[in-house]
């Protein structure tokens, strides 16, 4: 059977971006499937998707590309379906263009079914589509969601149909009752939710005590609310702190709350994470404050990390996924309380781990009715029942790949586009002759890496996985040699022993080496799974202290970043105050052993100055030392005025530079943010550089970058 998805936009990271990807690779298991994004606005997907589905665009929108079509002049004229600007603006929305691009294609495709994702894509199906196929439509938010304008087009579209499902019973209700003469079959099908590849979270005695929540940052997901609520709780639980992913438009007043509530050092805004999964299993609970979901895929991904859950009681979704007190925490959605209500719920759950271990054990279980190959079932059920003997027919030679761009548009599309969008048929995943293998990384209890590699990537002539530091260009090195034995299907596990190793600071590059030519592939990343890093303390080695940060590069590589210091102070927390600003030191075995004694001081240090100006000194008492803004505030230099930060000991003793090497960060630099000082004209902001040290940035006040 042949199965073809219409997706807006597949480039992206979204919800129903990521529920397609899903149940696209669970219908692979036994039919031809592809998926058609109307717009192609970047290179490639963010998200995985499985090789055996290919990705094709309509019309490519990657702005400076050569093959650009935004420009093109019936993309210029509107759409002859959508017309009204409250139903679809910006760069991606529909035009001349896009009708006539999908109209070929819906004329041109050889597929059996047809499922378009979206209100304007239901909206083309219905008008463009043909009875060759069966035409179905996804609702990914609410039938409330939408203006009037939008159904006005996309009711009557649903109504001549063939199926049109919804993520949730009662929404399927809203449908059934607003279009009572349908020939569409309405019905709930919920979103596929994959079972994580990584560990899950640990509730035992590895637990964090982290709150993890996910999702786009827009006003109707109600973080606002979240912030409000874990307020009360930092006020009670001073070992708790809020991790929040994402990406959206609330973000700046996001931040604003949270510096004005005094959490910037308890609640992160973390930017947006894909794989999702490595996240969720760094917490001990999942927080979901929206006044709506229309399903709630974070809810699903997290029950599957083994999190309970606490959601407030919204229409749709929440309350159809969990059990109040069985395998999550319903809030009761009311404006009066919302937040004191939400806030208690995060209370009994943080002041109760054995709580927490029960909740998530049951999240687990019931996540399962989630996973791609169950809903794929109910998919291939409802296409058996519209159309008997569709599901074990025979798919015809060629399958979806022949006609994609069918018609003169088409042939245009596919001329500009196909060599570079996937529409050709893709290679077969996982080959020796990858020129880049994949890996999974995973940090040990006491910081060993392990790395696991698929064994049908590898050749005989692999024999050493390599890290190689970036900064001296390959003359520091270090091998490990990889197991000779190698099953297919199976992975082959190295370890890099952190006790066994010392490796210079910087950054290391990941590779497989041949030991006979000295040639090497780089390792594409698949899973870096760093949950262990938040309870692991700098590692003391022979040559001070260290730490080691695997991570995904901005290209998908594996790399690790190092650093390796004869000594070091860790800044255990910064407040910017009234007086100044304050700095907790945490001393242990990051400075190598020593004591903070008398005469201990906090240094404020002038970059590059020539030596007149002198250190800004403050005592350290109580392992708290408070810098005062002047005369750091005196502006100096044409650009910033950078003051770095050291800590002193004890009277005499030589400087310690102060920083936050310690957790999962490989860059804190826009994660770990502080709000500013004003002091006259003067504008002051502790922030950690890019090797993660404590620096003082002075601006002028008027410069709005500071």
């Amino acid at each position: 059977m042949k199965i073809e998805f219409l997706i807006h936009n597949a480039y992206g990271i979204g919800g129903t971006i990521r529920s397609t990807v899903n149940l696209a690779a669970a219908l692979a298991d036994r039919h031809d499937v592809r998926i058609t994004s109307v717009n192609r606005p970047a290179d490639a997907p963010e998200l995985t998707i499985d090789p055996r589905v290919p990705v094709a665009p309509l019309v490519d929108l990657r702005e400076g590309a050569d093959t650009d079509e935004y420009a093109d002049p019936l993309n210029q004229k509107p759409s002859a379906l959508f017309r009204d600007e409250r139903i679809d603006n910006g760069r991606m929305a529909a035009t001349a263009l896009t009708d006539q691009r999908v109209a070929a294609h819906l004329a041109a495709t050889d597929a059996d079914v047809v499922i378009a994702t979206r209100p304007k894509l239901i909206g083309y199906l219905a008008e463009y589509g043909s009875d060759r196929y069966l035409r179905l439509g996804q609702e990914h938010l609410t039938h409330e969601a939408h203006v009037p304008e939008l159904h006005e087009v996309m009711d009557p579209a649903i109504a001549a149909l063939d199926a049109f499902a919804t993520v949730s019973e009662a929404d399927a209700g809203h449908y059934r009752d607003a279009l009572p003469d349908a020939r569409a079959r309405i019905l709930c099908i919920p979103n596929a939710v994959p079972a994580p590849a990584a560990d899950p979270a640990d509730l035992g005695a590895g637990a964090t005590h982290t709150i993890v929540s996910a999702g786009r940052l827009v006003a109707v997901k109600r973080y606002d609310r979240l912030i409000a609520a874990f307020a009360k709780v930092a006020a009670e639980r001073p070992d708790w702190n809020l991790r929040i992913y994402g990406r959206g438009p609330a973000k700046a007043k996001l931040r604003k709350q949270i510096e004005q509530l005094g959490l910037y050092e308890r609640v992160l805004l973390m930017g947006a994470r894909s794989p999702i999964e490595t996240e969720w299993a760094k917490g001990s609970l999942a927080a979901v404050a929206s006044d709506a979901e229309s399903f709630g895929m974070t809810i699903v991904e997290a029950m599957h990390a083994g999190l309970p859950v606490v959601a407030t009681d919204c229409p749709y979704g929440p309350r159809e996924i969990l059990t109040d007190g069985t395998d999550g925490v319903l809030v009761p959605l009311d404006d009066s309380d919302a937040v004191d209500a939400y806030a208690d719920a995060l209370l009994r759950l943080t002041g109760d781990a054995e709580l927490r271990r029960t909740l998530g054990a049951a999240a687990r279980r019931t996540a399962h009715r989630y996973e791609p190959a169950t809903i794929a079932g109910r998919y291939e059920q409802l296409f058996e029942e519209l159309r008997p003997g569709c599901t074990t027919a025979a798919p015809a030679k060629g399958g979806l790949l022949r006609g994609l761009f069918g018609g003169k548009s088409g042939a245009k599309a596919g001329a500009k586009s196909g060599a570079k969008s996937g529409a050709k048929k893709v290679a077969p995943a996982h080959t020796p002759s990858d020129p880049n293998p994949g890996a999974r990384c995973a940090v040990e209890s006491d910081g060993t890496l392990t790395v696991a590699l698929r064994s049908e990537q590898l050749t005989a002539a692999d024999t050493h996985l390599l890290l190689r530091h970036r900064g001296t260009k390959g003359k520091e090195a270090l091998r490990v040699e990889l197991p000779k034995r190698r099953v297919p299907g199976e992975r082959v596990e190295v370890r890099v022993e952190r006790s066994a190793h010392t490796l210079a600071e910087g950054r290391w590059d990941s590779y497989v080496e041949r030991s006979g030519d000295k040639t090497r592939r780089r390792l594409k990343a698949e899973l870096v799974e760093q949950k262990r890093l938040l309870n692991l303390p700098l590692t003391e080695t022979g040559d001070g202290v260290g730490h080691w940060v695997p991570y995904e590069t901005s290209d998908g590589f594996l790399a690790v970043r190092t650093w390796q210091r004869a000594v070091h102070a860790e800044a255990a927390e910064v407040v910017v105050g009234e007086d100044g600003i304050t700095v907790a030191v945490d001393v242990g075995p990051a400075l190598g052993g020593k004591r903070l004694g008398d005469g201990a001081e906090l240094i404020a240090r002038l970059r590059g100055g020539d030596g007149s100006v002198g250190d800004v000194r403050a005592p350290v008492e109580d392992h708290r030392g408070c810098l005062p803004y002047e005369p750091m505030a005196e502006r100096r230099g044409a650009e910033a005025d950078l003051w770095d930060l050291y800590v002193r000991p004890s009277k005499g003793a030589e400087l310690v530079r102060l920083g936050r090497l310690g957790g999962d960060f490989a860059d804190r630099k826009g994660i770990d943010t502080f709000p500013a000082a004003t002091r006259g004209e003067a504008r002051l902001r502790p922030y950690f550089t890019v090797t993660n040290d404590l620096t003082v940035s002075v601006k002028d006040a008027a410069d709005d970058s500071a």
